[in-house]
């Protein structure tokens, strides 16, 4: 950092996490979480959200209404974490090597360490680290701190027959983290958590060069210091980093102001096994196929992202959250289509559909006194003077970011939009609770595991004109398929429209299904979760938005790529990895 020009900012670095700040076997902080208390209702533990310490009383009740089964507080499927490990793979000159060039403490042989950095959060991998086993996990993991380091990495693996695996956050949902069960040699996870500054700040280009360890919080916790922000906000902003965001191609709830990550990137720097990949960054360019490009979306098969440089914004004046309420999924949609076209889309615009905006409504903390009375009142109003049928409405959250004048031309625009399509304003309250609910309900899946109760989610995109029949096929696919199965209860499935594109957008859909009784529960969940892709392939839909294929789709590439597209990406692999030191297995 000494070359770093004196006009640029340096920022300090991170505040570190204490040891044990996260969690190893659910999602999420080790402080908080989904839990049964005394009087057995739900409550949240912790203090970092809004829902914290407090009383969650409808969501057990709700959930058996959905189901049709009860679901007792008591009866737990208890897990066995930590699963047993398969025998270490050990590499004695490989392990010398290292032990020589890389302090000590910076590489692990630990059981648990080794575990954590095998899997991601996908209900295989929770299921498998709970209630079975991982055939294959790292045989060890090291920390590098700078670029350099990874580079030495790469050539020892190579020079002694191991094979590397990045690790970042560990958030993926696509089994790209678990190790090939076939795989013989030796399995380095090459954790990049430590490589986690802010280089630089260019407060006149608005630029940064962010290394790729960075969690979300972290490069916001940098940048604000000094007035910026990168903008990017995916649901797991907290646990993800810029280096995972750019092997999946991800995308952030606020989007529609800042770009997905591709948009952001200026510049990637790299490690491959055939060397370096590094340049200096432009507006734009015209220099032919850019080969650091290659790496979004390239999920730890091409090279290890070491940093980028980023488009930065400054911090925006005003931030305004908002929400509104429709009589139906079709005025909402309707609704989100008009505020695509007008040009004046706030940062972040979510449509949920009537079960996920019931499931919002029994996440409600308890409210009593006249908090309980003021909600009373308010559901009477929408639904007895204004008609809107509980079994049918849905709601819209909204979050507007930028310069004051903008955001309250923003609101004009969107809220007479709003009033065309038969919507109703619910507040800002309602907008910014659902907002900020994204990062505590991610903890519920690995809370209802224990309840019998198995759940993920799944994304796509797809076109405008095919968007509201793929969200009624894929619910009809999942009914279906789970009646076949003679399951117990009945099917959780719910959608929202998370994302909005000139020609498309991005649905989530949620699916869950009693599994007391069932056998082979993990891979019954699996089954229709691939017959749900399918149904979403069939229906016009792309095979993923911003989670990327991993392994768990890799089936089907075929059917979203020609056999010579199929045939270029093997032969890039091969081209710049022949010996596949890069051993993920991905893509």
């Amino acid at each position: 950092m000494s070359d770093v020009p004196a006009t640029r900012i340096v920022p300090e670095p991170p505040a570190p996490r204490a040891p044990g700040e996260e969690s190893l076997d659910v999602w999420g902080f080790s402080d908080s979480g989904f839990e049964v208390n005394a009087r057995g209702e739900v409550a949240f533990r912790g203090r970092r959200y809004a829902i914290s310490g407090k009383r969650i009383p409808s969501l057990l009740p709700w959930a058996e209404g959905i189901l049709g089964l009860r679901l007792d507080p008591a009866d737990r499927h208890v897990s066995g974490y930590p699963t047993a490990l398969p025998p270490r793979v050990a590499n004695e000159p490989l392990e010398r090597a290292l032990a020589e060039r890389i302090a000590a403490e910076r590489i692990s042989f630990d059981p648990g360490v080794r575990l954590r950095h095998g899997h991601g959060h996908t209900q295989e991998d929770m299921w498998a680290v709970k209630y079975g086993r991982l055939p294959r996990v790292p045989d060890l993991v090291v920390w590098p701190l700078g670029e350099e380091e990874v580079r030495l990495v790469l050539e020892l693996a190579r020079a002694h027959g191991a094979c590397v695996i990045p690790f970042g956050g560990g958030t993926n949902v696509t089994d790209a983290l678990r190790c090939p069960e076939a795989e013989r040699r030796t399995i380095v996870s090459l954790d990049l958590r430590r490589m986690n500054r802010v280089l630089w700040i260019d407060p006149r280009n608005h630029t940064a060069e962010i290394q790729a360890g960075a969690l979300g919080t972290e490069i916001e916790e940098q940048l604000g210091r000094h007035g910026f922000t990168l903008g990017h906000e995916p649901d797991s902003i907290e646990h993800s980093t810029l280096g995972g965001w750019i092997a999946t191609n991800a995308s952030g709830m606020k989007k529609n102001r800042y770009g997905n990550i591709e948009d952001l990137v200026l510049s990637i720097s790299a490690v491959t096994p055939a060397g370096t990949l590094a340049r200096a960054a432009a507006p734009r360019e015209s220099v032919g196929a850019d080969p650091a490009r290659w790496l979004i979306g390239s999920e730890g098969r091409l090279g290890i992202v070491t940093s980028v440089v980023t488009k930065v914004f400054p911090l925006p004046e005003a931030r305004r959250f908002g929400s509104v309420l429709f009589r139906d999924f079709a005025a909402g949609f309707a609704f989100l289509r008009a505020v695509q076209r007008s040009g004046a889309a706030p940062a972040s615009v979510r449509l949920m559909d009537n079960l996920q905006f019931q499931f919002g409504q029994a996440l409600r903390p308890e409210r009593q006194g006249l908090a309980a009375l003021k909600g009373r009142l308010e559901k009477a109003f929408v639904t007895k003077l204004r008609g809107f049928e509980p079994e049918r409405m849905v709601a819209c959250t909204l979050l507007f970011e930028g310069g004051r004048e903008e955001v309250e031309a923003q609101e004009r625009s969107v809220y007479r939009l709003a009033a065309r399509h038969g919507g109703m304003k619910a507040g800002g309250e309602n907008g910014e609770r659902g907002y900020q609910l994204t990062f505590a309900i991610a903890y519920i899946r690995d809370f209802m595991l224990e309840h019998w109760v198995l759940g993920e989610s799944f994304e796509t995109s797809v076109a405008w004109s095919e968007a509201e029949a793929l969200c009624t096929n894929v619910k009809q696919r999942i009914w279906q398929e789970h009646g076949k199965r003679g399951l117990p209860g009945r099917p959780f499935v719910s959608c929202r429209v998370t994302q909005l594109y000139d020609t498309g957008v991005c649905i989530y859909f949620y699916f869950a299904f009693h599994y007391k009784g069932v056998e082979g529960a993990s891979e019954v969940y699996a089954e229709l979760e691939r017959a749900a892709r399918d149904e979403i392939l069939r229906s016009g839909g792309s095979l993923s938005h911003h989670h990327g294929v991993g392994k768990l789709r890799q089936p089907f590439l075929p059917r979203v790529f020609s056999p010579t597209a199929l045939a270029w990406r093997s032969a890039l692999k091969a081209a710049v990895d022949p010996e596949n030191v890069l051993g993920c297995g991905n893509g």
